[in-house]
């Protein structure tokens, strides 16, 4: 009998549209604004001790709030306010009231209910044009870069005067000069002669006085822009790295000007664990204990956490053996021996040849690994009108995490220990594992981003998909009449299984993305169109309902996969080549195409056989 479907299709069709409302439908609860607490390191724990100091603050400046909750594992804090306009007032009561160890950033909740969170429904992540997500302009300490690079070269010309055997005394001078000290005329020219052809990149200067000769050696500015643009581009392929990490779907990070980038991770909703992982610098550097007999110019103290009695000084040696930019993996783990949390990392080539050559010649001694992490201190001033300011102060923390004896000579892979916990593991593994920072970074900006293009615009694109969708539908209706009908609940069902699709997939939704729902509105009309458009034609051929629909379907389906496939393809080439907005509107135009193609075809010719299919008639309404 033509035009009816198997059950078992049917029932196929409908469990289908019924998983498809089931997975859109969180995205009817929208979120709540809220204010997010961490700690600055992952061994901070959030208890309700901390909570209740929250809660006095911000009932004493008047903010209204509910729903304060301590996650699971103790790691963050979530407080939800019942206006979004009190969110960057919250946000400061709180960061006074906690101080600098805590990372409080601004959140949206979820109200996805439980029952439906249980199963895995979750909204669809929106863009910053759209709905927000977190922005971050970030500044690259280019000097802290330069001045590192300046040691380096300090400490290389010193080794090749002493291989080439020069005698003289070489120091870096506060403004970031080299300058050698020599005794005869003859070793400064000999040392200048080096210099020109091992370090032609650097300025050189002569002088002399009565008691010795100079040669002064600095950056020319073509290397200082050289090594500006070192820092701050490696700093932009980590930054990439650990947004790859965080998972976030299309982030933008990008240079602005000299010195600055801007990270932009649209519908993140973790922006303090986001903000922790981005701006921590989290460089090592692996150095020898110093001799108790070396002389104070050729050391460091610093602190170094003993788990047995607590906090010690231990002096380490100023000369590095390797720092984190040598490391190629890194991975958290446990001591089978010991059962503590250790970071087991893998260096490249390079690195291993150089952990090797200095460890098996200090076979006894200890090794250190140097922890260095940027900071900020806040202090409260007056200003000159009068009113009360935050003021932050950045620096440098340095901490031994990890002194132990050489046993043997280490190579490309090796383990550090001493960390707190699995968390503050796993975290370090994370930062090594996706690249040490060149320099360190400030954060200039933050901010969860609203609409970007403003209320107006999202509401015009909102109204642009209600626009095109009814206008569609009054045509279909009153032209088709009752197989209009059905294109238009087939069109309904598209939406809703594309939104679906979109939510289960965490797909970002932009403003051009709103465009390729438009398109896809279109595209799914098209095809309804081609199909009956064919089954009128049959029927003016003279050929019976039952077969003019059975051949309308049929007969249509080959242009509706060309056309469907060509447009895929092409939204497949706009993802791979573009960024950003284009990537948006090609996501959600792939989607749709799928979508379309199943209600279309298959959910289309179901509602139809529903109404004609099995049985005798002598007209249709089309």
């Amino acid at each position: 009998m033509l035009n009816k479907y198997p059950l078992w299709k049917n029932l196929l069709i409908v469990f289908i549209v019924i998983v498809g409302f089931f997975y859109a439908a969180p995205n009817l609860y929208a979120p709540d604004p809220a204010v997010q607490i961490s700690g600055e390191s992952s061994a901070v724990v959030i208890d309700d001790k901390l909570l209740s100091l929250v809660s006095k603050a911000l009932d004493s400046a008047g903010i209204a709030y509910f729903g304060e909750e301590v996650a699971a594992k103790g790691t963050s804090a979530l407080v939800r306010l019942k206006d979004r306009e009190q969110q960057l007032p919250a946000q400061a009561v709180i960061q006074r009231a906690l101080g600098d160890d805590y990372i409080v950033a601004l959140n949206l909740a979820q109200t996805t209910p439980q029952w439906l969170a249980n199963w895995g429904a979750q909204p669809m992540k929106y863009g910053l044009d759209l709905s927000g997500g977190v922005h971050f302009l970030l500044e690259v300490d280019t000097a802290a870069a330069i001045a590192k690079r300046q040691e380096f070269y300090t400490k290389t010309i010193k080794t090749k005067l002493r291989e080439g055997k020069i005698r003289g005394r070489v120091r870096l001078q506060k403004d970031g000069s080299i300058v050698g000290q020599f005794k005869t005329e003859q070793n400064r020219d000999s040392a200048s002669a080096l210099i020109r052809s091992e370090f032609s990149e650097l300025l050189r200067h002569e002088s002399a006085d009565d008691d010795a000769f100079y040669l002064t050696m600095s950056f020319s500015p073509a290397k200082v822009k050289e090594i500006e643009d070192y820092a701050v581009g490696q700093n932009l392929t980590t930054l990439r790295n650990r947004v790859n990490e965080l998972g976030v779907s299309e982030p933008l990070v990008q240079r602005q000007g000299r010195n600055r980038i801007v990270v932009e991770l649209p519908g993140i909703q973790d922006t303090a664990e986001a903000k922790r992982i981005l701006g921590k610098t989290a460089n090592l550097e692996f150095r020898l204990e110093a001799k108790s007999s070396a002389p104070a110019s050729s050391k460091e103290a610093f602190l170094y956490r003993n788990q047995n009695r607590g906090s010690d000084k231990a002096e380490l040696e100023r000369d590095i053996v390797i720092s984190g930019d040598r490391v190629a993996g890194a991975s958290s783990g446990f001591d089978p021996q010991s059962g503590q949390s250790q970071v087991n990392i893998t260096l490249d080539s390079e690195g291993g040849t150089m952990m090797h050559r200095v460890t098996r010649n200090n076979i006894k001694r200890r090794l250190g690994v140097l922890f260095i992490e940027r900071k900020s201190r806040t202090r409260y001033v007056i200003d000159e009108s009068g009113e009360e300011v935050a003021v932050k102060t950045r620096y440098d923390e340095k901490k031994i995490i990890s002194l132990a004896t050489i046993q043997d000579a280490l190579g490309v892979k090796f383990r550090i220990t001493g960390l707190d916990n699995p968390a503050e593991a796993a975290e370090l593994a994370l930062l090594l594992r996706a690249g040490a920072l060149a320099a360190p970074i400030d954060f200039v900006e933050e901010r969860t981003v609203g609409p970007s293009l403003g209320a107006e615009n999202i509401a015009l694109g909102l109204f642009s998909v209600q626009v095109g969708l009814a206008l569609v539908a009054v045509f279909m209706l009153v032209y088709y009449r009752v197989f209009g009908v059905v294109a238009v609940i087939g069109l309904g069902i598209n939406l809703v299984l594309l939104i679906a699709l979109m939510s289960i997939l965490s797909a970002t939704l932009t403003l051009p993305g709103i465009a390729g729902i438009v398109l896809t509105v279109g595209m799914a009309v098209d095809a309804n169109v081609l199909i009956f458009e064919r089954i009128r034609e049959e029927l003016k051929n003279r050929m019976s309902p039952q077969q003019a629909i059975n051949a309308g379907y049929e007969r249509a389906f080959v242009t509706i996969m060309d056309a469907n496939l060509t447009t895929l393809l092409v939204a497949v080439i706009l993802y791979a080549v573009g960024a950003g907005p284009v990537r948006g509107f090609a996501v959600t135009l792939s989607l749709g195409i799928i979508t379309s193609m199943l209600t279309s075809i298959v959910g289309t010719r179901s509602l139809v056989n529903l109404i004609y299919g099995g049985r005798k008639i002598t007209k249709l309404s089309i």
